[in-house]
């Protein structure tokens, strides 16, 4: 007869037949009775809440999360309403129980167009933040197609996996930025003796991901462990936003609301166009004319802009989230017990140059960088408390860096 513990209590099979034994006071359980109890606990729990952690009652609501964003982005309030509605609509998708009417809500991807430094990634990231679902980040400049050099359309879901853990079901309710959607534009409308690997190759392999389709993936990627096991995702409940400066598509929207600009007939509307401002009347025909396949174009149905950073609003960035710049390194000196403070003419001199780069807010972390970094180098070791920036001193170290160096004439 088998001794206490030699077998399990749930199944009577013996130690030898089973991967593992977990031996508790009086009795033992083997590993596959554990996993099944764990299944049952999980779907019999009272109050169960959905694979994402959200219940309906629980879900942002439109306007809060445009408040939530408005606490880390400045402006940008046309973007930020429509990520808002579209991520809130996606949301109760899922949540969304089946009734006999039989309607289904289907899938609002998102694009994003605006030039660099305006806030595309940080939206983004900043709702999945707030939503507290796995999200990745995918460079669309290294994709190719498969079999090519760079990496396979899957690697966008690998990404995704990894931010879950491997949570598989919690990933197929992630939300995935792919930045840079722009630099796989077609290159050209005349056939070439060449494929468009990296171009109109990758668009039509983002399209069954877009649409919602499983997809076996590679977990630690293809090319260096062809043999692993893949993984089955289903891209149905995935939030794909894509972002791109789409750099040289203003000449495009202007040629478009110009077509007809001399004569009786000549559109009186275009006297009233904002030339300052021409992604605000992007249209998918524009997307089209820049390079975008139709059948991408159609699966990203929300369509939405990013306004160019004047100088207030990069004053505002500068000092006003709860992230910002200077709120950060405020923090890494308290983090050595020294306190910094600056003059607020400091602030305009560093977006003064900000401008002059024309780098949107990324321009701004690198002025204050090239002004801090002495201090930052030297001031740990030291025994001073305190750091007052005024503007000769953020001047005197600015011309001595070599950021200085990359003043756009």
């Amino acid at each position: 007869m088998a001794k206490t513990g030699d077998s399990c209590a749930f199944c009577g099979r013996s130690s030898r037949e089973v991967n593992m034994l977990i031996n508790g006071v009086s009795a033992a359980i083997c590993d596959d009775c554990a996993q099944q109890a764990y299944e049952i606990v999980k779907e019999q729990m009272p109050g169960k809440r959905s694979s994402f952690g959200l219940d309906q009652k629980d879900l942002p609501r439109p306007e809060d999360i445009k408040t939530f964003l408005d606490q880390y982005v400045i402006g940008q309030d046309d973007a930020k309403r429509y990520l808002s509605v579209a991520v809130y609509n996606h949301y109760k998708r899922l949540l969304q129980k089946v009734t006999a009417d039989d309607v289904e809500i289907e899938k609002s991807n998102i694009i994003m167009v605006g030039a660099t430094g305006t806030g595309k990634t940080l939206l983004a990231r900043t709702i999945a933040k707030l939503l507290h679902v796995p999200f990745a980040i995918v460079d669309a400049t290294v994709l190719t197609e498969a079999g090519y050099v760079g990496e396979d359309i899957e690697s966008i879901l690998t990404r995704l996996l990894q931010a879950a853990d491997y949570d598989v079901e919690a990933a197929q309710r992630g939300i995935v930025f792919i930045d840079e959607i722009d630099k796989i534009a077609r290159k050209s409308d005349n056939p070439s003796i060449t494929r468009d690997v990296s171009g109109e190759g990758v668009q039509q392999g983002l399209l069954k991901l877009l649409e919602g389709s499983i997809v076996n993936v590679p977990p630690q990627g293809g090319r260096k462990h062809p043999e692993q096991k893949m993984i089955a995702v289903d891209t149905k409940n995935i939030l794909f936003v894509c972002g791109g400066a789409f750099d040289g598509i203003e000449k495009k929207i202007a040629q478009r609301l110009n077509t007809r600009v001399v004569g009786y007939a000549a559109n009186e509307s275009t006297a009233q166009v904002d030339r300052n401002n021409l992604l605000k009347y992007i249209t998918p025909t524009d997307l089209k004319s820049f390079g975008l396949i139709p059948e991408i174009i159609g699966r990203l149905p929300i369509l939405t802009y990013l306004n160019p950073l004047d100088r207030s609003a990069l004053r505002n960035i500068l000092t006003e989230p709860k992230n910002s710049i200077i709120r950060q390194y405020v923090k890494l000196f308290a983090m050595d017990d020294i306190e910094l403070t600056f003059d607020e003419d400091v602030f305009e001199f560093i977006v003064d140059k900000a401008l002059e780069f024309k780098l949107g807010a990324r321009g701004l972390r690198s002025i204050v960088e090239a002004v801090m970094m002495d201090a930052m180098y030297s001031m740990p070791s030291a025994n001073e408390k305190e750091l007052h920036v005024t503007l000769e001193y953020a001047k005197d170290k600015f011309e001595k860096s070599d950021v200085n160096r990359l003043q756009i004439a």
